[in-house]
């Protein structure tokens, strides 16, 4: 609980992948990639029910056999490329209200970041409470100045591609820029639903992550590098 309120969180998992097949139960040093996400979400101190939403049968037997609720079966619309994950949010928001089970928070915690754990998850949840705030999202710095990022012609002619003088400057002379990383969004309910974000309008916060731990698996060499770093901490 968030002081007396209620918080949900939600494992976004549907079945097949693109890039990597059957990314979400793929052997991940051991174990199915979605059972790191799942161990962290229960081992975390605040949140109240862990809930995987998924429309694959494959996920939702491995998600309950390590103590995650399925409580429901995403619909195949949801399940899709086009698919935003802000729906599948305000699906599973609805869908539990339906039976009788609301929330006041969520953190959505996709099973594709395995090397978040419960200390990130309980440091965001504790940086809300200390912030007083709407939201918190979790970022990790850039590797490159994104001045040094622009689009190339069909051709590659690199024309115009760097503004004059960036060439020369070093990075270390830039300010430092952040992204998302995918690991962490922790919202109101409220805003979800009335807002249509995973990012309160107003009044949300950052919480910044070392970039070894924003790993977000996307394709071969993501998950190799994951996994190198999780067994090199294991063995040390």
């Amino acid at each position: 609980m968030i002081k007396n309120k209620k918080l949900l969180g939600l494992i976004p998992a549907r079945g097949g992948s693109k890039r990597i097949h059957d990314k979400n139960v793929l052997d991940f040093c051991g174990e199915p990639l979605i059972v790191h996400t799942i161990r962290a979400g229960l081992n975390s101190s605040f949140i109240d029910r862990l809930v995987v939403t998924t429309e694959d049968d494959n996920i939702a037997e491995i998600s309950k056999r390590y103590g995650a609720d399925v409580p429901f079966k995403r619909p195949k619309a949801l399940s899709s490329d086009s698919a935003t994950s802000i729906d599948v949010v305000k699906h599973s928001i609805v869908t539990l209200r339906e039976a009788g089970d609301e929330y006041d928070y969520v953190i959505l915690l996709q099973p594709t970041s395995p090397l978040r754990s419960e200390c990130h998850i309980n440091y965001a949840v504790q940086l809300l409470i200390d912030k007083k705030a709407d939201s918190i999202l979790s970022v990790c710095e850039v590797d490159h100045p994104v001045e040094w990022a622009n689009s190339l012609s069909r051709d590659g002619l690199l024309d115009g591609f760097l503004s004059s003088g960036l060439e020369h400057k070093p990075s270390q002379n830039y300010a430092k820029k952040y992204i998302p990383n995918g690991a962490i969004y922790l919202v109101k309910v409220k805003d979800i639903i009335e807002n249509n974000t995973l990012i309160a309008p107003r009044n949300g916060y950052a919480y910044i992550m070392d970039r070894e731990d924003s790993i977000d698996i996307d394709v071969n060499l993501d998950f190799r590098f994951a996994e190198f770093i999780f067994k090199n901490r294991k063995s040390n």
